[in-house]
């Protein structure tokens, strides 16, 4: 017998494109639900052309839309045909609308969320835009780098000489996320009600939200925390260090005693721990120039094996600067059996299982579909 999964009955409908939206239905397709992705006939999901890397598919494509169903609609011919419309039908149906239109598309294509409820009184809609329904910035374009800029993420990220973006699509993905579980938040609430409701997220406010530290930190101190790589503006020592042989040890004491135990066990120094010029945080980060190079004497005398069995004894927190090859065979991830694969157009690829595990509960992890590969399968059974 086959593990129902939660969200199993569940039908979402979704006019998605380029990683918010994706990356939250791809999260309900994987706890069950059903989820019908409505492409553009043709080139479909513009996402599919960003690059050809994985076996000539698209990287994002292939990270953010396992699990779905694609059907290849004009929606705009789609409408004019009223109550015999596809999306009309499939709609009648439907649990959850997912839309990441630009501004006011959907009101034109008579999906907007008051007409949707109005007709369905059960279903739950969620909008995902750039900077929400409105204020000045309504109808800005909202690429990702552009949130991650007007939130202030680039100003915190990078090195004290130059800002960078982050590595990730930081703003897409808190978008998706907080869709992802506003939706689950919404179906949960209509099983008390029988209501649906409306949900509206954006790219801004989640990241914003994301900002939490250095909003905070600016608005209280006067000035925002430093630009320091993969160091901490307010703990110290915290980040990358550097083995006699090499090896990058990334490391974050967060407390007086972990700080002890680092001078004591992993230094040899003990005394250190005392000088007067590290002996609180707040110190330590004032002189952190003058610690890290405390730090940097001595571990130069050390092989990295060496030091991370000084830091494993210590019961210091570390990890390991890993470069993203490495991470693809992370002994973690292997021992776990996160990796599987999952069919595609182009054949089997490489997938992580996600990071919602239910025990005796796989997720579902269906392949990736060709553009309308289930339009007729889906026309089917609208007809039956």
């Amino acid at each position: 017998m086959v593990p129902v999964l939660p969200l199993d009955g569940i039908l979402v409908v979704s006019c998605e494109q380029a990683v918010a939206a994706p990356f939250a239905t791809r999260q309900l397709a994987e706890l069950g639900a059903r989820v019908v992705k409505v492409e553009r006939p043709g080139e479909g999901d513009f996402a599919r052309g960003y690059d050809e890397t994985v076996n000539g598919l698209s990287s994002h494509f292939v990270w953010l839309n396992r699990s779905k169903e694609s059907l290849a609609l004009d929606l705009k011919a789609d409408a004019e045909r009223g109550p015999d419309g596809v999306m009309r039908r499939l709609l009648a149906r439907a649990d959850v609308f997912v839309q990441n239109f630009a501004p006011g598309a959907a009101e034109r294509l008579g999906l907007g969320a008051d007409t949707l409820r109005a007709r369905h009184p059960g279903l739950v809609t969620c909008s995902i835009s750039g900077y929400g329904p409105s204020g000045p910035y309504r109808d800005a374009k909202a690429y990702d780098l552009l949130i991650q800029s007007e939130a202030g993420l680039v100003s915190v990220t990078g090195s004290a000489d130059e800002p960078a973006k982050s590595g990730i699509p930081a703003a897409d993905i808190g978008a998706g996320m907080y869709a992802f579980s506003g939706i689950l938040a919404a179906l949960y609430d209509r099983t008390r009600t029988g209501v649906g409701t409306h949900l509206e997220i954006s790219l801004f406010d989640a990241l914003v939200e994301w900002m939490g530290f250095p909003l905070h930190y600016t608005a209280g101190g006067g000035v925002p925390p430093r630009r320091a790589g993969t160091s901490h503006a307010a703990i110290a020592p915290y980040g990358t260090y550097r083995a006699g042989d090499g090896t990058e040890v990334v490391l974050g004491i967060q407390n007086e005693r972990e700080w002890v135990a680092f001078c004591g066990r992993v230094l040899l120094r003990p005394e250190l721990a005392a000088d007067p010029r590290f002996d609180t945080g707040a110190r330590r980060v004032a002189d952190r120039r003058a610690l890290d190079v405390e730090i940097g004497d001595v571990l130069a005398g050390l092989t990295g094996e060496r030091l991370t069995a000084r830091l494993a004894d210590a019961r210091i927190a570390y990890g390991r600067r890993r470069e993203v090859a490495e991470v693809l065979e992370h002994p973690q991830l292997a021992a776990r059996g996160r990796w599987t694969s999952v069919d595609s157009p182009a054949g089997p690829v490489r997938a992580l299982l996600p990071p919602i595990t239910l025990p005796d509960r796989p997720p579902r992890m269906g392949p990736i579909p060709g553009v309308g590969e289930h339009t007729d399968a889906i026309l089917r059974w609208l007809d039956e």
